[in-house]
């Protein structure tokens, strides 16, 4: 499966792929009995999720595959690489505890 970019270059799809699939996993895992607790019926918490699920494929399309180039395949600083690592690993912690809270409570 080819996805072309906005220049109707082919991309590779796998990275939209796997945000998409994550995206998915994360919208529909904690999405509904996240809102349940919150209050919000088992409707309204799956529209929600399916929103937000919808939302991320889209951002995720944009980044990984419509603006994809050339240009964002240069090499990056070892330094740059870990740095992001870390900031994401430090993002994805708080979000995972974040989204347990109303469990929990």
């Amino acid at each position: 499966m080819q996805l072309p970019n906005r220049e109707g270059t082919p991309v590779d799809p796998v990275p939209f792929l796997v945000v998409t699939a994550t995206a998915f996993a994360t919208c529909f895992a904690f999405g509904p009995a996240y809102f349940t607790t919150l209050g919000v019926g088992i409707r309204g918490a799956l529209l929600v999720s399916g929103v937000a699920f919808l939302g991320a494929t889209a951002a995720s399309y944009y980044r990984f595959v419509w603006t994809a180039g050339a240009e964002r395949r240069a090499e990056v600083p070892v330094a740059s690489r870990y740095r992001r690592l870390v900031l994401v690993v430090a993002v994805g912690l708080a979000l995972v505890v974040l989204l347990a809270l109303p469990l929990v409570f």
